[in-house]
């Protein structure tokens, strides 16, 4: 069944193949993305755009309202940062962290005003509290962590209890390993728990189509996290990749 989906993120590194799998599945796409340049490719892969700020409250909550969305997805992040330039890892974990915290309260609050129920969201692996590993969804995540890992930490934990504990909100968490692949910092496997953008991406498209609310591992096989539960639920492949039929089909439509 056809869906109308809100995406927040749509031209970062999961959102740009994460469009491509939506609109393959025959959903409909408003992507939200902060610049006019990234609003026009949207739009030539067959997608809807509006270009709004996250931390600006009013607009997001205007644009959520204009697109009366069945689902949002908020897969934004400020990875840009990283990419060639290891010294922003300050500011990226800082900025993360607004995001996390700021900008999916933002994304809540315009959810309840457009009537929308479904909320789909990013977090992260690598995030649980020391203990016996790999960690299943149910371990407790750091929330003790000393700075500067309590930064991620404290952004991580207030986008997940607002996702998960917001009467009237359906949520769905994924908790991505460390992202390798386009548009990336790292071209390969990285990480105690890595994950491809293009599985990453994948998951998100499942949790749309298996209506699945909840919390998800989402890495390759490692021995830090358990992904059965996506693998099962899911049904998640960690080995997906977007692959040149899917972009083809897609620039044959937007052509």
């Amino acid at each position: 069944m056809s869906k109308r989906i809100f995406l927040a993120g749509a031209s970062g590194v999961i959102g740009r193949p994460l469009v491509l799998l939506l609109l393959k599945a025959g959903h409909q796409v408003v992507g939200m993305t902060r610049s006019a340049q990234s609003a026009e490719k949207l739009e030539a892969s067959g997608a809807m755009a509006v270009v709004a700020d996250v931390f600006d409250r009013e607009g997001v909550i205007a644009a959520v309202e204009a697109a009366q969305p069945d689902i949002i997805m908020h897969q934004l992040t400020d990875l840009s940062l990283l990419v060639g330039d290891p010294e922003n890892t300050a500011a990226a974990i800082a900025s993360n962290a607004r995001i996390r915290a700021e900008g999916t309260r933002n994304l809540i609050d315009a959810a309840m005003v457009a009537g929308t129920h479904r909320l789909i969201a990013q977090s992260i692996a690598w995030a649980y509290a020391a203990g016996r590993v790999p960690h299943g969804e149910d371990d407790p995540l750091d929330r003790s962590a000393p700075p500067p890992r309590s930064i991620t930490l404290d952004g991580v934990i207030a986008l997940e209890d607002a996702v998960l504990r917001t009467p009237g909100i359906h949520g769905t968490i994924l908790r991505y390993g460390q992202l390798y692949g386009p548009g990336t910092a790292n071209a390969l496997p990285t990480g105690d728990s890595p994950v491809h953008v293009d599985a990453a991406a994948q998951a998100a498209l499942l949790a749309v189509e298996r209506d699945a609310t909840g919390i998800f591992n989402i890495a390759e096989p490692n021995s830090a996290v358990v992904t059965a539960k996506a693998e099962a639920e899911l049904g998640w492949e960690h080995g997906f990749r977007v692959g040149p039929a899917v972009r083809t089909q897609l620039s044959d439509r937007s052509a």
